[in-house]
């Protein structure tokens, strides 16, 4: 699979104007469809992520600022802050696995997940308020798309809990 199918796939399902959770749904079905390998987005140095917290690299902004495709590298024991997004996000796991808790709007926890390689999973607000960590012993990457240019909002996340 190659990012070019991808962002190819994304752009059409955008093209439809649907709703930001049908949107979402249709966003997670290219992802699944075109999931790439972290050796074809990633160098080996990117791959093995930082000391220091998670990392994120931009793989694709869309010119018209309508969506971001970026690879997220998570060391063993990294985690977010509780956090919910300014837009509908699609996420896929494409090495190791994630673990996601997710809250509802009085931060009680309501569903945890454990995300392996090959599932993709999507969400827009309301109703997305959420932790990700990574508590195996093995680097995980995961894909993520956003319905927002992460480069001009500075990040995907509309606001953090803790």
């Amino acid at each position: 699979m190659t990012l070019t199918d991808l962002i190819d796939g994304v752009r059409a399902e955008i093209a439809t104007h649907a709703d930001w959770p049908a949107t979402a749904r249709l966003v997670a079905d290219q992802l699944r469809k075109h999931l790439p390998d972290p050796a074809d987005v990633l160098t080996a140095e990117q791959r093995l992520g930082s000391p220091d917290t998670y990392t994120s690299h931009n793989l694709h902004i869309e010119p018209d600022g309508s969506f971001s495709i970026l690879a997220v590298v998570w060391r063993p024991g990294q985690l977010t802050r509780i956090h919910d997004h300014l837009t509908w996000c699609v996420v896929g796991v494409v090495q190791g696995m994630e673990h996601e808790e997710l809250f509802d709007a009085d931060l009680n926890l309501i569903e945890r997940r454990a995300n392996p390689t090959g599932d993709v999973s999507g969400f827009a607000p309301p109703g997305d308020i959420h932790r990700v960590h990574n508590t195996s012993d093995t680097v995980a990457i995961s894909i993520h798309v956003y319905g927002t240019d992460v480069t001009r909002t500075g990040s995907s996340v509309r606001r953090f809990y803790n």
